[in-house]
C-alpha cells in the first residue's frame, strides 16, 4: 500500500512563495518599460510653477513635513494598527533625501512603490494612487522639490511588528493591491469630470483617507470614498449619497468647502482635512475646484463603516434656536455638566445658537461632526484644538484636553451632538481617555 503524505504548512508556503516571485518577477520585467524614459528637459520658470502646482495638488507638504519642521524634510508620525511609521525626507539632500535619486528612480517610486536599489515602500505613501499620475507630472513635481533648499534630516525607523516590518512582503501586496496603471480618461465624462477625477484620484488620493480598507490593509474595493475613521478622525463619506454623502450639497457649498475648509450651513473642516484646504486645496484654480465638484457628482452612492446623517437636522443660520439656552422641556439638552462646560467656555466663540462669533470657522450649524452620535471628530477638536491658515485669515480654537477631564469633556461633547446634532451623544469618559492616545 502506497502511502501519500500531506504536504506540510511549511513546504506549501515554500512552494506558494516561489510560484509568486516568480510571477512577481514576470510582472516587474514585462509591464514595466514605461517606468524608464528618456530624461527630463531643461528646467524653466513654467517648468518649476507647474511643479509647484501639482506638488500641492498631490497634498505632499502634509505628510512630508513634521510639527515644527522643515517642510519637506519629513518626520510625521502616523499611528496605525500594526505600528508607527514616519515619513521620509523628500528634499534635494543626497545623504538623507532623494538628492540622488535620477527621473526613472522618482517615477519608479510614485508608480510601483519602489525605491533606489529595489526596496519596497509601504503604501502609508498613496504609489497605490499615484500610480495612476502620467510621467511628465510626476517629472515636474520632482523638478519643483529638486529647486528647494535640501534638508539634512535623516529618517526616523518605522516601529512596525512582525510580519509588517519585513518590506519584502510588499512585493506580494502589490500583486493583490497595486493596479499599475495610469489614468485614462473616461470617454463618456466630460473634460471638467474626467479632470477633477484626476485630480481627486491619481493627484489628490482623496481615497486614501476617504476609503476602508481590507484585513490587508488594502483600499476596500466597491467601497470608493465611503468614509472611514483614521487615526482617531473621521473622514466622511463625500459619494454622492444624499443624506449620508455630499449629494444634498450644492455645487457652491462643496467648491467653498473644498476650497475654504467652510461652508454655508455645512460647518468647517478640522484635523487632517483641514490640513489638506491648507496645504493644498486653496491653491487650486476656481476651474480645478470645479472640476473636482463635477467628479464628487458622478461618485456612486455607498455605505460606509458607519454612516452620520445631517440631513434630517440641518439647519441654517436662521434656525429655531434661541439667543440663550432655553428652559428647561423645551427642547434643551439635560445634561446639566455639558451645558455648564458648553456656557462657560464654548459659547463665546460658538454662540448659543451655533452661528459662531467673529468667524464663520465657529459656526457649528449642518456640522456632521456635530451630528455624529459617536463624537469623534467633536473629541479631536476639544482635546487637541485646530490651527490653520486659510489665505489671509488665520483659523484658531485653543485645546482643552489639559483643562477638562475624560468624564467633562464626554458631558460637553454629549451637549453638544444633542443640541446642534439632534441626536443622543454616545460619547464616554473611555471613549474620550482612548481618543487622548490616538
Amino acid at each position: 500500500m502506497t502511502i501519500v503524505r500531506a504536504p506540510s504548512l511549511v513546504g506549501v508556503i515554500i512552494v506558494t512563495c516561489i510560484v509568486a516571485s516568480a510571477l512577481y518577477i514576470f510582472y516587474d520585467v514585462s509591464m514595466h518599460a514605461e517606468d524608464k524614459g528618456a530624461p527630463s528637459g531643461p528646467i524653466t520658470a513654467t517648468l518649476l510653477a507647474r511643479g509647484q502646482y501639482l506638488t500641492r495638488a498631490a497634498d505632499c507638504a502634509a505628510c512630508h513635513t513634521a510639527p515644527n519642521g522643515e517642510q519637506f524634510a519629513g518626520g510625521l508620525p502616523f499611528k496605525l494598527p500594526f505600528g508607527t511609521m514616519y515619513s521620509t525626507n523628500i528634499t534635494p539632500d543626497r545623504e538623507t533625501g532623494i538628492g540622488s535619486w535620477s527621473d526613472d528612480d522618482f517615477v519608479r517610486a510614485l508608480h510601483r512603490g519602489i525605491a533606489p536599489g529595489g526596496r519596497n515602500l509601504y503604501p502609508a505613501f498613496p504609489y497605490t494612487s499615484f500610480t495612476a499620475m502620467s510621467r511628465d507630472d510626476a517629472l515636474a513635481i520632482k523638478a519643483y522639490l529638486f529647486s528647494l533648499p535640501p534638508q539634512h534630516a535623516a529618517n526616523k525607523e518605522n516601529e512596525l511588528s512582525f510580519p509588517f516590518n519585513q518590506r519584502w512582503g510588499m512585493a506580494f501586496w502589490n500583486l493583490a493591491f497595486l493596479n499599475d496603471r495610469r489614468f485614462v480618461p473616461d470617454p463618456g465624462q466630460s473634460a471638467a469630470v474626467n479632470r477633477g477625477a484626476y485630480l481627486a484620484t491619481a493627484l489628490g488620493h482623496c481615497g486614501e483617507c476617504h476609503t476602508p480598507r481590507n484585513f490587508a490593509y488594502g483600499l476596500e474595493s466597491g467601497r470608493e470614498f465611503a468614509g472611514v475613521v483614521l487615526e482617531g478622525w473621521y473622514a466622511y463619506n463625500i459619494t454622492s449619497d444624499k443624506h449620508f454623502g455630499v449629494g444634498d450639497w450644492s455645487d457652491g457649498q462643496l467648491a467653498a468647502f473644498l476650497s475654504s475648509a467652510h461652508a454655508q450651513d455645512r460647518g468647517s473642516a478640522a484635523g487632517p482635512m483641514a490640513e489638506a484646504v491648507e496645504n493644498s486645496l486653496q491653491y487650486l484654480t476656481s476651474q480645478d475646484i470645479g472640476a473636482l465638484v463635477a467628479y464628487l457628482r458622478t461618485v456612486a452612492a455607498r455605505t460606509g463603516e458607519r454612516e452620520v446623517d445631517t440631513t434630517a437636522h440641518a439647519r441654517s443660520s436662521s434656525s429655531s434656536f434661541s439667543s440663550g439656552f432655553a428652559a428647561p422641556g423645551t427642547g434643551e439638552p439635560q445634561d446639566e455638566l455639558g451645558r455648564h462646560i458648553f456656557e462657560g467656555a464654548c459659547a463665546n466663540c460658538h454662540e448659543y445658537n451655533g452661528d459662531g462669533r467673529q468667524t464663520v470657522y465657529a459656526s457649528l450649524i449642518g456640522s456632521r461632526s456635530v451630528a455624529d452620535a459617536d463624537g469623534a471628530n467633536v473629541t479631536q477638536i476639544m482635546l487637541n484644538g485646530a490651527k490653520f491658515r486659510i489665505r489671509d485669515q488665520s483659523i484658531f480654537m485653543p485645546p482643552f484636553g489639559s483643562a477638562y477631564s475624560d468624564a467633562e469633556l464626554a458631558a460637553v461633547a454629549n451637549y453638544v451632538i444633542a443640541r446642534f446634532g439632534g441626536t443622543t451623544g454616545r460619547v464616554t469618559p473611555g471613549t474620550v481617555a482612548k481618543r487622548r492616545q490616538e
